[in-house]
């Protein structure tokens, strides 16, 4: 684990991998071809939690699957890059489109792709099942492995750290 990280209520954007995170990381295969992936209905919740606080969520996979797309699509998440060899290009996009900087960003990753995104970012975070090298360059772990919540898990850290967000009061005129 690395130093210290932006504070959660400063958080705008938070970028997810699939395969690890918002999954177990298993690929099932039939004759012709992939034929499964499992999401954890408990994210989808985390994930439309934190899209109705402004939060944008942006998936980013190294593989292409179409039930990613479907996945994101019915979760409302339109910055989906997949096929993704360098995901720190991927981070370049984004946060040029949505006029952000890395301190302004999380992401959740498992393995050794996930590093140039887990290094740049304001939160880096690692599941509990990552590769070593993902814990290393990672700011924090989820005490769930990915594909069982884990991504549910830093949803509630933002939610939580929102929730506890100063309101601005008007002044009496």
């Amino acid at each position: 684990m690395r130093g210290k990280s932006t504070p959660l209520r400063l958080i705008r954007l938070l970028i997810l991998d699939v395969d690890g995170v918002l999954t177990d990381g298993r690929l099932r295969y039939g004759a012709g071809g992939e034929i499964e992936k499992v999401f954890h209905v408990r994210d989808g919740y985390g994930i439309k939690a934190v899209q109705a606080l402004g939060i944008i969520v942006a998936v980013v996979s190294g593989r292409s699957s179409e039930a990613v797309a479907q996945r994101c699509s019915e979760l409302g998440i339109d910055e989906l890059h997949q096929g993704v060899n360098d995901k720190s290009v991927s981070l370049q996009a984004l946060l040029a489109r949505h006029g952000l900087e890395p301190a302004q960003c999380a992401c959740v990753g498992d393995d050794l792709p996930d590093l140039p995104l887990l290094r740049a970012v304001g939160l880096g975070v690692a599941v509990r099942d990552a590769h070593p090298g993902a814990c290393a360059a990672a700011h924090r772990r989820t005490r769930l492995p990915g594909g069982a919540g884990a991504v549910r898990e830093v949803c509630d850290w933002l939610l939580a750290a929102h929730e506890r967000r100063p309101k601005h009061r008007r002044r009496a005129q």
